[in-house]
């Protein structure tokens, strides 16, 4: 490591702050879906991208550039899963509107949570807990618990993976918008708050405290 990178120890963000930047981009996105007429009016530019759903999906893709660059300027590192999140909504969203056809867009959520679920499952074939590697600075668990944790996460990923597909498959654009942002993330942060039995348990923090 180099003096210059010695010299400047990674910043960390407090957890609202990181909360303001996975939730501002999805914000974004379901107030343009649902105002996209209005700013097409407002702002003429924004009409060539198409209907609202181009719209939303043209600024949702701006806003998650703004929060990948406000990460790194605070903390000069970028996250692996909103990095890849990021890469995957770029792809897509260009997809979008280039072909106008909404139907890339809505498999992003697909691609990404199986990618995600994948590879955390992949890695436990290899002995490798991956999880732990992502929160390894957020609390310290024991073999044992990374590898239960992992799994757990995994199979929530494919599971919102499956759900996604269903929603986008079976419903309007405007509702799949809609869970996306007031369904996805609840089911998310409901999820996460149940694992904290099995971290607590698992806790190598709480084992030296004993």
């Amino acid at each position: 490591m180099s003096t210059i990178e010695a010299a400047k120890p990674k910043t960390e963000v407090s957890p609202l702050l990181k909360l303001v930047l996975e939730l501002g981009p999805l914000m974004v996105f379901f107030f343009a879906n649902s105002r996209g007429e209005w700013l097409a009016g407002r702002f003429p530019a924004l009409a060539e991208l198409g209907g609202p759903i181009f719209i939303a999906t043209g600024l949702f893709m701006a806003a998650t550039a703004a929060a990948l660059i406000a990460s790194w300027i605070m903390t000069r590192t970028l996250p692996m899963m909103p990095l890849v999140s990021g890469i995957v909504v770029f792809v897509f969203g260009a997809l979008t509107l280039w072909l106008q056809n909404d139907t890339f867009i809505k498999m992003k959520p697909t691609i990404v949570n199986t990618l995600f679920g994948a590879v955390l499952l992949g890695g436990l074939l290899f002995g490798k807990s991956l999880l732990g590697y992502v929160f390894h600075a957020a609390f310290k668990l024991d073999e044992e618990g990374w590898r239960k944790l992992t799994i757990r996460w995994g199979v929530f990923f494919l599971f919102l993976a499956v759900l996604n597909e269903v929603i986008w498959r079976s419903f309007s654009t405007d509702f799949w918008v809609a869970f996306k942002v007031w369904g996805t993330m609840p089911i998310t942060i409901l999820f996460t708050l149940a694992q904290m039995p099995l971290i607590m348990k698992h806790s190598l923090e709480q084992d030296s405290a004993e």
